[in-house]
């Protein structure tokens, strides 16, 4: 008998060591982490802006979450929504899971530049660390899709693409923005 339970014993510790569908840092498995995942690229409004046309109200469902050619306009230039498929040469295919994490929470890439606006990393900073795991388990789930998204555009330069105009701040809110690292220097 005591052999027995020490072979159960064994089989036990053996079959939670394994690898298996179950989540590293859950006790939910792998499906349901995607899932979760990939309701947090909706609920986020991943897809709205990293999908193309879905704007329009036709998403391409051919290139989902591959970037957007509709440019965000304001005070930083034109930008465009990435691709977030794990194509390694024009999406995050070279992106580990915690990579992914870092830029959703702090804004900073992998490279060390800045994730632009729109981009409301802010917001997601306040993410929970199941759903920042799911969300980039999910991200590098996806088919890669080869899909460069246009190149960011200057301030100040001519530009006629599409795109969503941020206005300027009302003067309220222009008088109380945070003072840029070089005004705060000359002070």
């Amino acid at each position: 008998m005591k052999r027995f339970l020490s072979a159960v014993l064994v089989a036990a510790v053996a079959w939670s060591c394994s690898p298996s569908e179950k989540s590293a840092t859950t006790d939910v498995s792998l499906a349901e982490n995607l899932a979760r995942g990939r309701t947090i690229t909706y609920s986020s409004g991943c897809v709205d802006c990293h999908t193309p046309g879905t704007f329009y109200g036709a998403p391409d469902t051919t290139r989902y979450l591959s970037g957007s050619e509709l440019g965000w306009e304001g005070p930083w230039g034109v930008t465009y929504p990435r691709n977030l498929t794990p194509d390694t040469e024009t999406g995050i295919g070279s992106w580990t899971e915690e990579q992914i994490i870092n830029a959703v929470r702090t804004g900073v890439r992998p490279d060390g530049t800045m994730l632009l606006p729109p981009m409301p990393w802010p917001a997601y900073s306040h993410m929970s660390d199941a759903d920042a795991k799911a969300l980039a388990a999910y991200l590098k789930s996806l088919p890669a899709v080869k899909h460069k998204a246009p190149d960011r555009v200057p301030p100040g330069t001519k530009f006629a693409g599409p795109r969503l105009i941020f206005p300027p701040p009302p003067a309220w809110d222009a008088m109380n923005l945070p003072k840029s690292p070089e005004t705060a220097k000359t002070e």
